[in-house]
């Protein structure tokens, strides 16, 4: 009797938690080699591992994608300042701004690791979707998720432009609908290999609206892209690890570009006034961009790189923080926490004549150092929110202040999840969520964080339950429309195959 001889069927890896456990611990191995050479070797491989334990701890089966996201994304503004010593060759604590930026290295540090503590303390219990839940969105057509999108911006749009003052920042949360109409189109294209040129479209819109704006924030699109692909658990093939690495090609030359020419960008978008406020047309900030990128050869990439870098390492604020004597007049008086809930809790509606909080004066009482040197084009700066809790608590305390905004991020998330809507509309409104307070990265203040958690929570809780429904009844009703003019036409077809019913 003839044997039969059976291979066993190979199927590609998911990109999943499992996954980035598996790549974050090679990446720890790498510098971990090589720490030697690294003036700081210890903060270079601790640094490197940290990933690995982050996702070691919050790497359940359904944890919201945007949680790789937002802690991956604090980690490496901390990590980048060990690998910048790798570059300079000069320890941390050898620095311009003394011993204090490894200090605050280490604090900034394990607050990540603390934040990942939180994360799964709240979200490590997530009950899994049903199988139709999971699936939903697969049998929306890509055509009108991309309408939706499409809409989306003019809601962005009209935010923007008609509501200020007391409302601004409830309208501003609504504007980042935009944030969760292109994850849903990316899953949806990614999972179905259907609607591609939709996924290139959103691409598109989204970098040169960004390259065009006053921030450059044509990074989202890239965070929206990968965060959705994690959640969507693509295949990983070869032509995935291709794909992955043209879009990291391209995100990393866009941001050494835009790196060499904000500063004269805005300089011209602003008419060299110090406000936010565009003084140029599309048209012409357009051309500059034009121009510079048919110029493209006479950008010193070496430069850009570092500027990039020492951008991206947000430790030495922090360190600027810990250098000041705070112990007579700060610590121990927990201001920053107090004028964070105190403008929180007093809408402005309520309390017109409430005070504004301004980063830049923040940073300026905290730091003593001139803000001048720190900002350009009449963008402001903000030591941090872990700078903040340095401040208020000192080390290790702040590391319960960390632990409290960890706890108000998850539990937010929480909140979103709780609604009986498809699974990828609530990794959508997570991430929508989680980007308008990771933007920034390390930047953005305790006020900024505790009022986005608050309003987000009203203003999405409202539309999960309430304005979605009825968004995917219309997008459910077109693909049953589409579906049976395609039933019609294939039953035609095989009509007139067949002769006819003559």
């Amino acid at each position: 009797m003839a044997s039969t001889l059976v291979s066993p069927i190979r199927i590609a890896p998911r990109l999943d938690y499992s996954m980035l456990r598996k790549v974050s611990f090679g990446f720890g191995l790498f510098f971990v080699f090589i720490s030697p050479a690294c003036p700081d070797p210890l903060a270079l491989g601790v640094g490197a591992f940290t990933p690995w334990l982050i996702l070691r701890l919050v790497g359940t089966p359904t944890m919201p994608a945007a949680i790789a996201y937002y802690l991956l994304s604090q980690w490496l503004q901390v990590f980048a300042r060990a690998f910048l010593a790798l570059v300079d060759g000069e320890p941390m604590a050898s620095s311009i701004y003394g011993p204090w930026v490894a200090d605050a290295y280490w604090y900034m540090l394990a607050s990540t690791v603390t934040l990942a503590f939180a994360c799964k303390l709240v979200l490590g219990g997530i009950k899994p979707p049903t199988e139709q839940n999971w699936s939903a969105h697969l049998y929306w057509r890509p055509v009108d998720v991309f309408l939706v999108y499409l809409g989306s911006n003019l809601i962005t749009q009209f935010a923007g432009l008609t509501f200020g003052g007391a409302l601004f920042q409830f309208f501003d949360a609504i504007a980042r609908f935009k944030i969760m109409a292109a994850f849903l189109l990316f899953t949806s294209v990614m999972s179905v290999s259907r609607g591609w040129p939709f996924l290139f479209a959103v691409l598109g819109i989204e970098i040169l609206s960004g390259m065009t704006g006053l921030l450059g924030d044509f990074r989202g699109v890239f965070v929206f892209l990968g965060t959705a692909a994690l959640a969507a658990q693509i295949r990983w093939t070869a032509r995935t690890t291709g794909y992955a690495a043209l879009a990291t090609f391209v995100l990393v030359f866009l941001a050494l570009f835009w790196t060499s020419v904000k500063v004269e960008y805005r300089d011209i978008a602003t008419g060299g006034s110090e406000s936010q406020a565009f003084q140029s047309s599309l048209g012409d900030r357009a051309g500059y961009m034009v121009g510079r990128i048919l110029g493209v050869g006479d950008i010193d990439w070496g430069a850009a790189s570092k500027a990039l870098l020492e951008r991206l390492a947000y430790v030495e604020i922090t360190g600027l923080v810990i250098n000041v004597d705070l112990a007579s007049s700060e610590q121990g008086k927990v201001r920053q926490w107090g004028d964070a809930v105190s403008h929180v809790f007093q809408p402005r509606f309520l309390f017109p004549d409430k005070a504004a909080l301004s980063d830049t004066e923040v940073f300026i009482r905290l730091t003593k150092a001139d803000v001048l040197e720190n900002m350009r084009g009449g963008t402001s700066i903000s030591v941090g929110y872990m700078a903040e809790n340095y401040v208020d608590f000192g080390f290790p305390g702040m590391l319960g202040g960390v632990f409290a905004i960890g706890l108000l991020v998850a539990l937010v998330i929480r909140f979103f999840f709780s609604f009986d809507v498809p699974w990828m509309v609530r990794q959508g409104t997570a991430l929508a969520f989680v980007y308008s307070i990771c933007a920034s990265g390390l930047e953005v203040s305790m006020p900024k964080i505790l009022g986005s958690s608050f309003t987000f929570a009203v203003a999405y809780g409202l539309a999960l339950k309430f304005a979605f429904p009825m968004g995917q009844r219309w997008l459910e009703a077109r693909a049953r429309q589409a579906a049976d003019r395609e039933a019609t036409i294939r039953r035609v077809k095989s009509l007139f195959r067949g002769g006819g019913p003559l």
